[in-house]
């Protein structure tokens, strides 16, 4: 095999959580007679949290307001939490390829930045048949993406260094996170970011990364043919 770690993002790499995620959103928004947003709008808000997710979907006016933004999120969590398999799926050939990994002994990360109760939810539901070194989200006293703690205790938790490491993501925040960890960096484009926007993030800020369209394209680059 020719990593020893793969550290995968969730949202958009591993599973399409979006229907779900805007879903959520939306009812904390109707909740408060604010305007809804579409699927599509939401693709573009996602991927730094859910407290980020929720502030950038309110009005501007009431952004800066940090009660009410805490009222919003309390109520998107709640419904969230409850409906947070809904529409969420696993996109194609990602759960083969996961368990192929695993059987082929490389070790399996997942660094998130969703909350970390629904990130080990999701996992554990979507790929029973993998046994993951080290699943991570957001939790208290642990700081988000792209900062490089996420894959400094992956590697710890794998017991492999950064030259055998790689993360694979569908953003830019992926691919920075790969880069300040000081590993190899992968990004899907059918997650929730264009992928003239990938590539363009793998040029300025990684250019020996690579783009995968489909599982099999990410197969072959992983080494796990």
């Amino acid at each position: 095999m020719k990593y020893d770690l793969v550290i995968f993002d969730l949202d958009g790499t591993l599973l399409n959580t979006i229907e779900d995620l805007g879903t959520a959103v939306n009812h904390s928004l109707s909740l408060r007679g604010l305007p809804l947003h579409s699927m599509e709008e939401y693709r573009g808000k996602v991927g730094h949290g859910i407290r980020d997710l929720v502030t950038k979907s309110l009005p501007e006016e009431l952004r800066a307001d940090a009660a009410y933004v805490d009222s919003a999120l309390k109520d998107f969590r709640e419904y969230y939490s409850s409906h947070i398999d809904v529409h969420t799926r696993p996109y194609e050939g990602m759960v083969q390829l996961l368990e192929d990994l695993h059987k082929a002994g490389t070790r399996i990360a997942v660094a998130s930045n969703k909350f970390q109760e629904g990130t080990e939810r999701l996992v554990k539901e979507f790929f029973p048949g993998v046994e993951f070194a080290a699943i991570f989200g957001n939790k208290e006293g642990f700081p988000l993406k792209p900062d490089p703690a996420i894959v400094e205790e992956a590697l710890k938790a794998a017991g492999t260094g950064k030259d055998k490491a790689v993360m694979v993501g569908d953003s830019r925040t992926d691919i920075l996170t790969a880069v300040n960890g000081g590993i190899g960096a992968m990004v899907v484009s059918w997650g929730f970011r264009p992928r003239q926007e990938l590539l363009n993030a793998l040029n300025e800020l990684s250019p020996s990364g690579s783009l995968a369209d489909d599982a099999e394209q990410l197969r072959s680059l992983l080494g796990a043919i």
